[in-house]
């Protein structure tokens, strides 16, 4: 194991978070902030007009305030992610910050394959009309929740929430 490597001990530990973006313009959203976290693959994500280091210290203060500080994030080295700013919050919350690199991406590839799920779940729920995109992300998020993911063998409701998620008949009738 590589001495760099982050110890996920419980869910909420390590968060990856990443930007979607920009997309078509609904209700004056372009982007989509994405945090998954790295064991359960429980998944939070927001709609913003903007991508800068002044909302993901807004998204990541609320995800703190609701699941507990973390051990770590890690995100990619784009400017609203590596700077001053987000750096003081990081240290004032003991929380250890962990930049990918270009030559080795895949150190955020939790992440980003989600952003992939999100963005297949949105254009199938979305259809043609691509400015929808941010009334559905609710909706996207309840699926991507709900779905079994193979490395751990439950579903990210399950894992955080401790019981199966009742959906209505129909959509658990075609789950199977």
């Amino acid at each position: 194991m590589p001495h760099n490597s982050i110890q996920i001990f419980e869910i909420f530990d390590v968060w990856g978070i990443d930007f979607m973006g920009p997309f078509l313009s609904s209700k004056g959203n372009k982007y989509i902030l994405v945090a998954v976290d790295y064991l359960s693959k429980w998944v939070k994500a927001k709609a913003l007009p903007t991508n800068n280091a002044r909302v993901v210290v807004k998204f990541l203060k609320s995800l703190f305030s609701r699941f507990g500080t973390p051990k770590a994030i890690i995100n990619d080295r784009g400017t609203h992610f590596y700077n001053d700013q987000l750096s003081r919050v990081m240290a004032k919350y003991g929380v250890t910050h962990r930049l990918s690199t270009a030559y080795h991406p895949q150190t955020s590839g939790q992440v980003e394959v989600t952003n992939r799920g999100l963005k297949r779940i949105l254009k199938m729920t979305v259809g043609e009309n691509g400015a929808l995109w941010s009334d559905k992300l609710e909706d996207a998020l309840w699926a991507f929740q709900t779905a079994f993911k193979t490395p751990v063998g439950y579903t990210p409701y399950c894992l955080v929430y401790g019981k199966a998620c009742h959906l209505p008949l129909k959509l658990e009738h075609k789950a199977f």
